[in-house]
């Protein structure tokens, strides 16, 4: 496998695409290009989250597919520390969207650019990402043609289109999370969340739906994989439902799993993400199982019925 961890800007070191690139070495070299999944962590747009990057990345790479994991724009710039509660919180407007979501537009084309190297095949890119970086992957999925990316990049949009969204407990609709009751801490949370992601102290409608994918889908969104836990208390299952609703108004393709039990902020649901007891669920962790079935659909690998030594073999 090669591990490589690209700065995609000079100035802003934090943000980076690290390859997990399936080597194409001996007999695998015979495989076509390959699909490819890019990975977006989650951590409520202050950082981005260990457990929702590395292993989620080596699950995809067991599947066949290259994986890449976007660090992209947050409020602690690369730091796991969040702010400090209760105290003035100042915007960062470099850190503020459309900055997250520009950051996988910037890392699909660096992707395309290098796509001949990688082995990778451009027209199956999918996306994903869990909580806020579901968020984040979510509105690549709505905003990927419109002016905010096309015109920011200048490029043909074939160069920026996803193939397929896999999204983790996402946020996907800002109303609804405004007016959801909360705990005290919660509230505090996606108060400050909120703020240093949108920037602004009164978040009217308008603003809030503009950043509100299950609002925005259209007829390009691309198809969508969805999966949370009912015992969500932090992001409720309601955001993945309504994002499912909105892909099935315009006939999206997409998959729904809404798992019994299961806190926020899983991954991958196993020992190999987990920092506690608490985050270890053999039944959610049947979500990259399911994942890679849904995926396969779509990105299954080009390949012939029989190897060149059975063909060799089945000549003599």
């Amino acid at each position: 496998m090669i591990i490589e961890t690209i700065h995609l800007y000079e100035d802003k070191k934090d943000i980076t695409l690290t390859t997990y690139i399936v080597a194409e070495q001996g007999e695998l070299s015979e495989v076509n290009p390959r699909p490819a999944v890019l990975i977006c962590p989650g951590g409520g747009y202050f950082n981005c989250s260990d457990r929702e990057a590395e292993p989620i990345a080596l699950q995809f790479a067991v599947l066949g597919y290259h994986a890449f994991v976007l660090r992209y724009s947050t409020y602690t710039e690369g730091k796991p520390d969040l702010p400090e509660f209760g105290k003035p919180i100042p915007v960062k407007k470099d850190r503020t969207h459309p900055a997250p979501v520009r950051d996988i537009g910037k890392a699909m084309l660096y992707i395309h650019e290098n796509a001949q190297k990688w082995h990778i095949d451009t027209d199956r890119i999918a996306v994903c990402g869990f909580s806020a970086g579901g968020h984040n992957s979510a509105m690549y999925g709505v905003y990927w043609d419109k002016p905010l990316i096309t015109d920011y990049f200048g490029v043909e949009k074939e160069m920026l289109k996803p193939a397929a969204m896999i999204l983790g407990y996402p946020i996907t609709d800002y109303i609804f999370l405004r007016d959801t009751e909360k705990a005290p801490m919660d509230k505090e949370f996606f108060d400050n969340s909120n703020h240093i992601f949108i920037g602004e102290e009164n978040d009217s409608d308008e603003i809030l739906e503009s950043v509100s994918p299950a609002r925005l889908v259209s007829e390009s969104t691309p198809p969508a994989f969805i999966w949370a836990t009912a015992g969500d208390n932090l992001v409720p299952a309601q955001h993945s439902i309504r994002m499912a609703h909105a892909l099935a108004d315009k006939k999206i393709p997409f998959e729904l799993h809404i798992f019994e039990e299961g806190d926020h902020g899983l991954s991958t649901a196993t020992q190999a993400a987990a920092i506690a007891k608490s985050q270890i669920n053999e039944d959610v962790a049947q979500w990259i199982t399911l994942a890679g079935k849904w995926l396969e659909k779509r990105f299954r690998l080009d390949m012939p019925d029989i190897t060149p030594f059975e063909a060799m073999m089945a000549n003599k």
